[in-house]
């Protein structure tokens, strides 16, 4: 008896998405001078429309930041470039993020990096970038509710860390977490005003040096309040 034949494989939707996604790197983020070609690859990768509200995919693609609820927002794409690339993740490296938000820079990491551990306090957004990025393949992220001023000290020390929301201070407990070579990318600032990119990196004695990098918006990043 012949074997009956596998069903033969669903075919594949086109993504309506691509062209837009493609014209967002090279005229948002490579026009604006980020070059490393493994960030530029991951930004053509991601769909950034699979992490916006659904009534808001239009504006997916856009340079500007996307409200999420919960008084949050999805970066614009060119300041997710820039401080992936600010931190340069490399294959082997574990990622600490501080704000998951709707998942979307966990995701661009992810394709950078061995791991992704992310910390979010508002629980609807955690479960639901979890749950996206699970459905999307993004099996090297995992996804914490809590405070991101304590950090994951369980899982430190870091080769990389990126806040993705500001603080009027660097934590002192994010930079305990850093590994010594490791890089931290945060903005700082106070609410509602100019903030400081900062890029702080650690060598290998363990000492610290901070530079800044551009005047930025981000929404703060809230306490866990008891």
């Amino acid at each position: 008896m012949i074997p009956p034949a596998d069903d033969p494989p669903a075919p594949q939707t086109p993504d309506p998405y691509l062209a837009a996604r493609h014209a967002m790197v090279a005229d948002q983020i490579a026009a604006r001078g980020v070059k490393d070609p493994r960030v530029l690859a991951a930004m053509r990768d991601v769909p950034r429309h699979q992490f916006v509200p659904s009534d808001a995919r239009a504006d997916a693609y856009i340079d500007a930041p996307l409200p999420i609820g919960f008084g949050q927002t999805i970066s614009q794409p060119y300041i997710v470039a820039l401080m992936t690339e600010l931190v340069r993740p490399s294959a082997t490296d574990a990622v600490l993020e501080i704000g998951t938000g709707s998942g979307y820079q966990a995701a661009v990491l992810s394709r950078l990096a061995a791991t992704v551990r992310s910390i979010e306090l508002v629980e609807p957004l955690a479960r639901a970038a979890q749950a996206a990025l699970r459905e999307l393949g993004y099996a090297n992220v995992q996804v914490r509710i809590g405070d991101g001023y304590q950090g994951w000290p369980e899982a430190a020390p870091f080769d990389v860390i990126v806040v993705t929301a500001a603080p009027d201070a660097v934590p002192s407990a994010l930079v305990a977490q850093l590994r010594p070579g490791g890089r931290l990318v945060i903005p700082v600032g106070p609410v509602g005003g100019v903030q400081d990119l900062l890029l702080i990196e650690r060598d290998a004695a363990g000492r610290t040096t901070t530079r800044s990098i551009i005047p930025v918006r981000f929404v703060p990043l809230v306490r866990k309040r008891d």
